[in-house]
């Protein structure tokens, strides 16, 4: 595992769209330094409007408990505004679009 500064990739499926993720950047950050927006409102953690899966890799948050229930989180459930990558990803989130630009 690289350390928290390290850079990851992050697959967007089904939309096949990669992009870079340093360590120490939100999902939905990363994402939209890279022209991708993901779903998202209050951008931390709590309106779980950006709530997607996690198909593989390892994640952290940035707050001690987000939004998510026991069972979501068992599911696979994940809240990119508050997640930090720490690992490679992929991520499930067909709401995903392009920026203009």
């Amino acid at each position: 595992m690289s350390p928290a500064g390290g850079e990851f990739s992050v697959r967007i499926e089904p939309k096949g769209w990669s992009f870079p993720a340093p360590g120490g950047l939100s999902l939905r950050e990363a994402a939209r330094q890279s022209g991708i927006d993901l779903p998202s409102s209050c951008r931390n953690g709590t309106c779980r409007t950006c709530m997607c899966r996690l198909l593989s890799g390892q994640i952290r948050y940035q707050i001690e408990w987000p939004g998510l229930s026991s069972d979501e989180k068992k599911d696979g459930y994940i809240l990119p505004c508050v997640a930090r990558p720490q690992s490679d990803l992929v991520i499930e989130e067909p709401r995903a679009r392009r920026l203009p630009g």
